[in-house]
């Protein structure tokens, strides 16, 4: 095998690999875009693999702004939903668990000394 075999089968692989990748966003895309009918997005799908790369371009430069958009929104709602469980897990600061023992220890719960070392714990 030449050089230059090796560098070719490289670039073929490197194509193949983007263009799977093109047909995973675009897909993606499509079933993203709630502004389309399923006929529309059928239309696309079956271009995509019939002229893949041709049909590949004209979506980009067709619906580029929009994709852009609606991926950037997708992961804007993804944060905000990992956000939200980290928030949801963490658990209270030491200024929320000393102030509930405070309320324990008003409320006659807890003595003196529990909340001592409940105060500790907390800032420990």
């Amino acid at each position: 095998m030449e050089f230059m075999d090796i560098i070719w089968y490289i670039v073929i692989c490197f194509a193949f690999v983007a263009y799977l990748i093109m047909l995973w966003m675009i897909i993606g895309d499509l079933f993203r875009n709630r502004e389309q009918s399923g006929w529309v997005k059928a239309i696309w799908i079956v271009f995509l693999f019939v002229f893949p790369w041709l049909t590949g371009l004209i979506y980009l430069v067709v619906h580029g702004t929009g994709m852009a958009e609606r991926s950037a929104k997708e992961a804007d709602r993804y944060k905000a939903a990992q956000d939200e469980y980290i928030r949801s897990v963490a658990g209270k600061s030491p200024a929320e668990h000393i102030s509930d023992a405070k309320q324990l220890l008003a409320e006659g719960v807890i003595d003196q000394a529990e909340f001592d070392a409940l105060k500790a714990k907390a800032l420990a």
